[in-house]
C-alpha cells in the first residue's frame, strides 16, 4: 500500500518556502514531520495535518489564510508546519488537490507546480 503522496507543505516560518513535496503519511512519519501529535482539519476534498500542541511553535498565518480561503471557517489559530493532502471516498490519502495548490499560488504569489 502506498503511503507517500505529494503534499502541499506550508511552514510556519515566513522565511521557509511553501512547497510541494512527497510525504510519507504513516502516523510515525507525520508525527516526526510535525514534531508531535497531530490533528487534522477537513475540507471538501482535502485535509490538513497540524501539530495539536502548536503553542510553542510559531503561528502559521499562511496556513490559516489558505484554510479560510478554501472555505473552512476557523475558530482558533494554528502554529507550526501544515501538511495539506487530498482524500478520496473512503478516507484514503491522495495527492494535494490541484485547486488547493492553485489557490496557494495565488494567495502567496508563488509558482508551486510545473
Amino acid at each position: 500500500m502506498n503511503t507517500t503522496y505529494n503534499a502541499l507543505v506550508v511552514p510556519a516560518r515566513i522565511t521557509q518556502p511553501v512547497r510541494i513535496e512527497p510525504v510519507n503519511t504513516d502516523m510515525a512519519a507525520l508525527q516526526k514531520l510535525l514534531a508531535g501529535n497531530i490533528e487534522s482539519i477537513t475540507g471538501a476534498d482535502w485535509h490538513v495535518y497540524l501539530n495539536e500542541q502548536g503553542h510553542p511553535m510559531p503561528p502559521n498565518i499562511r496556513a490559516e489564510v489558505l484554510i479560510r480561503e478554501a472555505g473552512v471557517n476557523l475558530k482558533e489559530a494554528f502554529n507550526g508546519t501544515a501538511i495539506f493532502l487530498g482524500h478520496g471516498r473512503y478516507v484514503q490519502e491522495l495527492d494535494a488537490p490541484r485547486h488547493l495548490i492553485r489557490l496557494a499560488e495565488q494567495l502567496f504569489d508563488l509558482p508551486l507546480a510545473a
